[in-house]
């Protein structure tokens, strides 16, 4: 909401017109701006639910859950998520040839 606000105030202001809005000018209002998005999102508990945690940047991440919540989550187990994530054919959006 902040980022929208953000840019909201810039057209109010007229620096910047509607139309030149892109993802560009979204992501760079963000929080992690100059940051780069995960490739990864790890969710513990079992949650199947993203909780709003990163919505925009997380378009093309690859999710990997366990049951284990965060307190006991080891190094054993980041391996482990590290390895599948290694494994899996990422197509950022597109089909399989």
């Amino acid at each position: 909401m902040d980022a929208v606000r953000s840019i909201a105030r810039l057209v109010k202001a007229e620096p910047l017109q509607p139309d030149a809005i892109g993802e560009d000018t979204l992501a760079a209002h963000l929080y992690t701006a100059g940051m780069r998005d995960p490739d990864l999102l790890i969710r513990t508990a079992g949650e199947m639910r993203l909780s709003n945690f990163l919505l925009w940047q997380i378009s093309y991440a690859e999710i990997w859950v366990t049951d284990r919540c965060w307190p006991e989550f080891d190094e054993a187990l980041l391996r482990q998520a590290i390895r599948d994530y290694a494994a899996r054919d990422r197509r950022f959006g597109g089909l399989t040839r």
